[in-house]
């Protein structure tokens, strides 16, 4: 019971704060693309790699820390179902540029994002 009340607990606060970033990109950057999500699936893409490798090979924690961090926050801040609505949105609409934009953007940038997470990681 433990383990789903601090899943849950961390899903709350990733899902509201995927919110105020989405939010937040829509009045800084305007709502032509996806940055947003683009900068949320990064950022979540950098703290899962950090996470796993750092809670792996460099220090010792509670398994249920993962459960908190990777699977609670993570899972409920990160935005592959927007991102994969949103895609198709501009399939839809035949905007074959910004598809293709966010579909390399989020793939080529989160990956890297999970590898930046994972040597920093293995740096500190």
């Amino acid at each position: 019971m433990k383990d789903f009340l601090a899943i849950s607990a961390a899903a709350i606060v990733g899902a509201n704060l995927r919110y105020l970033l989405s939010r937040l990109a829509v009045i800084e950057l305007g709502s032509v693309f996806p940055y947003g999500t683009l900068a949320i699936n990064i950022v979540g893409s950098f703290i899962v790699g950090f996470f796993v490798i750092w809670t792996t090979e460099r220090v010792l924690v509670d398994p249920r820390w993962r459960l908190l961090v990777v699977v609670g926050f993570c899972g409920s801040f990160t935005t592959f179902s927007s991102y994969a609505f949103e895609t198709m949105a501009y399939f839809e609409q035949g905007q074959w540029a910004l598809m293709l934009a966010n579909i390399f953007a989020n793939n080529l940038l989160c990956l890297g994002g999970a590898l930046a997470g994972m040597a920093v990681a293995r740096a500190v």
